[in-house]
């Protein structure tokens, strides 16, 4: 369906209050997620692994609350990354989330409550309380990879304080629909219950494209004797949608006149995931003074992908495209545990709230691809026929295990009331063992790597509400990758890839309810690869890279009733020692500001823009390599509370119908955006 949905939508959601001068909040929840203030969040347990002000964190941070993803109607993580300046979102071949941040791309730098959650595919935001993109390499935090930063979601837990059950229907322009419910239910005076639940029809302006997703998490959370508390999630995952890779170039630019063309094949073109994910936390306080707590996570996942794709440029506007096509299955096994004691005391006049901490991964991934045969390998733009496509033979069968070992430490120094110093020390052993059984006869691959990684950070407050920062820290991405699909002969006597950055910055709460912050950051990469954009199936070796700029943010409430989160970041990414060679999908300048503003007690607006200037599609090694134009992109939102209970609103996206290219995977995939819609939503209370 194209142009405006017409029809009313009867709907239920979320409670609605009319927005006030409203006070910091934590989620009251057995299991502590933190405290959040509107749009602004105020701490944070994941960028120290302990419960700090985002004020006390010498980084980078950018957080999502739940406040602003309802008000957005913000349904996946690249819809949240695109208003984060500083992250560039992927295309993900059209199977999964995918972003570039401070010109480092990946598709495994995900958390789960600060839990490493790597496997390609696409999350969902209806079980979380908020998203916190934390910039910088950080091993002493994140482990392994992280080189421009990560993305964690902090998921929503099940509360004492109330019974409720909150439910939310929308539809869009196109024809995109879901329900979602949740619902938390005090058991005893110890014991709580919370279960969120989705379901998404989905559609788009691209011809071709549906699928549906289906997602449930259920969630006890229990007080128990001796002050110990335990959180037990399972979430269950269905995924099935058009794999979807966009159009092709034409003449180093995304082609014109396509945008809801599809170069695939229908019936074809799929992609499916199954995932079970469980997830126990424990903590207690063993004094005052000493708290331990221990996450597991066991995810077993299932997916199945295929992709026919252009596979190079147009030869012309009403031309020809070359496509290719291949089949992927993928399984994988994830048992993650980390542990950690945070001790606070003190020596002399010194505060210490010292970090120890240990994780360990057994991974266990089988990876299987066919390379697709089609009819015919090239594609009429001027007479469209879509071939058929078989997949007869294995073009890769691997297997491999992964074992990671990691033990860390970190003190977080105050002296007196205006210096703060973080420091610490991570030691990682990573080990793949692996099968490769293509071609015949198999070839094993094998390769262990230690590292250890610091992080230091210097912090002065001149006054309680401002602080300035300097930090240095490193982090590596070992030569299996981000997937450690396979090995070959040549990586494997590789040294792993590291990163390096060097961060300034100043936090300042203007006012109680209004933040302010910004960093000036150099990134380096040594020992870097990158997509080879003549072959993206392959990688290629490009020696040294660097990343530098400046990163600015507002966020809170400016006047009563007015909500804002805007920021603004400029990136210089490049090879280093040669300026021509620039890094993919890294924009120099990136803008968005989002507003709600309410008028009296029952009718609110909002207003959203995002700019974007030109990047490169691939690294830029050629004059012929793609480059997407800039664009500007217009967003707004009304709401209406009908009562104390029950809200509609409606979001417009792309007000002014601009003509733009949202995310590319190299030089032939390309995503075109979405023109004028609407999206519209009724939440409810009970």
């Amino acid at each position: 369906m194209r142009g405006l949905l017409t029809s009313t939508v009867i709907l239920l959601g979320v409670p609605v209050t009319a927005l006030a001068e409203e006070p910091a909040t934590r989620v009251e929840s057995i299991i502590i997620t933190g405290k959040t203030q509107g749009y602004r969040a105020i701490d944070s347990f994941t960028a120290t692994k302990t419960d700090t002000p985002l004020l006390d964190v010498p980084q980078s941070v950018s957080v999502v609350t739940r406040a602003q993803l309802d008000d957005q109607a913000l349904y996946s993580l690249g819809e949240v990354l695109r208003y984060v300046p500083g992250v560039t979102v992927g295309q993900g071949e059209g199977n999964r989330d995918q972003f570039t941040l401070r010109g480092q791309n990946t598709t495994a730098d995900f958390f789960l409550d600060g839990v490493r959650d790597d496997v390609q595919y696409f999350r969902g935001l209806y079980n979380l309380e908020r998203v916190e993109i934390l910039k910088g390499p950080y091993a002493l935090i994140f482990g392994r990879g992280g080189g421009g930063g990560i993305v964690n979601r902090v998921q929503k837990s099940p509360s004492l304080t109330s019974r409720f059950i909150d439910a939310r229907a929308s539809a869009n322009s196109f024809g995109a629909h879901d329900l979602s419910l949740d619902m938390n239910a005090p058991v005893s005076g110890a014991a709580a219950f919370r279960v969120n639940a989705v379901y998404e029809g989905l559609e788009s302006h691209r011809d071709y494209y549906e699928g549906e997703r289906f997602a449930v998490n259920p969630y006890l959370a229990v007080e128990l004797e001796g002050g110990w508390k335990a959180g037990l999630s399972y979430e269950y995952v269905n995924d099935d949608r058009v794999t979807d890779r966009g159009v092709p170039s034409f003449a180093s630019v995304p082609i014109s006149g396509y945008r809801d063309s599809f170069f695939g094949v229908p019936g074809a073109n799929r992609n499916t995931l199954q995932a079970h994910i469980v997830k126990l936390r424990v903590d207690r306080a063993l004094t005052d003074d000493l708290l331990f707590s221990t996450t597991i996570l066991y995810g077993d996942y299932d997916k199945d992908y295929v992709n026919v794709f252009p596979n190079g440029a147009a030869t012309a506007l009403k031309g020809t495209v070359a496509l290719a096509s291949y089949a992927d299955t993928t399984t994988r096994e994830n048992l993650l545990v980390q542990s950690n004691l945070a001790w606070d005391l003190m020596t002399g006049s010194i505060g210490h709230k010292v970090l120890f901490g240990v994780e360990y991964a057994d991974q266990v991934s089988a990876n299987q691809r066919r390379n697709g045969v089609l009819s015919s390998a090239t594609f009429s733009l001027a007479n469209p026929v879509f071939p058929t496509v078989t997949f007869p033979a294995l073009s890769r069968d691997t297997a491999s295990t992964v074992n990671a070992f990691s033990l860390y430490v970190q003190d977080q120094i105050s002296i007196g009331d205006r210096f703060e110093i973080v420091a610490g020390l991570r030691f990682d052993r990573f080990d793949i063992d692996g099968m490769d059984y293509q071609p015949d006869p198999d070839r094993p691959f094998t390769r262990s790597d230690e590292k250890v990684s610091p992080r230091l950070g210097l912090i002065f407050k001149p006054r309680s509400n401002l602080s300035l920062y300097a930090s240095y820290s490193q982090s590596f991405l070992p030569r299996a990758g981000d997937q450690f699909l396979t090995l070959s002969a040549t990586q494997a006597n590789l040294e792993p890839e590291e990163f390096t950055n060097h961060e300034l910055g100043v936090k300042w709460d203007i006012r109680p309810r209004l933040n302010v912050t910004v960093a000036l950051f150099q990134l380096h990469r040594t020992n870097a690869t990158t997509p080879d954009p003549a072959n993206p199936l392959a990688t290629i070796n490009v020696g040294e890279t660097r990343t530098e700029g400046v990163e600015l943010a507002v966020t809170g409430s400016i006047l009563p009733g007015w909500r804002i989160s805007g920021a603004y970041a400029y990136q210089d990414a490049a090879l280093e020692g040669n300026d021509s060679v620039r890094l993919a999908q890294v924009p120099a300048h990136q803008f968005s500001l989002w507003n709600r503003y309410n008028v009296g007690d029952r009718l609110g607006f909002g207003l959203g823009v995002i700019h974007q200037s030109e990047q490169f599609a691939a690294i830029r090694t050629t004059a012929a390599t793609t480059r997407l134009p800039s664009f500007t992109r217009v967003d707004a939102a009304v709401f209406y509370n009908v009562s104390e209970t029950v809200q509609v609103q409606m979001n417009v996206e792309n007000l002014f119908d601009a003509d733009y290219f949202a995310s590319a995977h190299n030089n032939f995939n390309i995503s075109p955006g979405a023109p004028l819609n609407a999206r519209f939503t009724v939440r409810a209370a009970f």
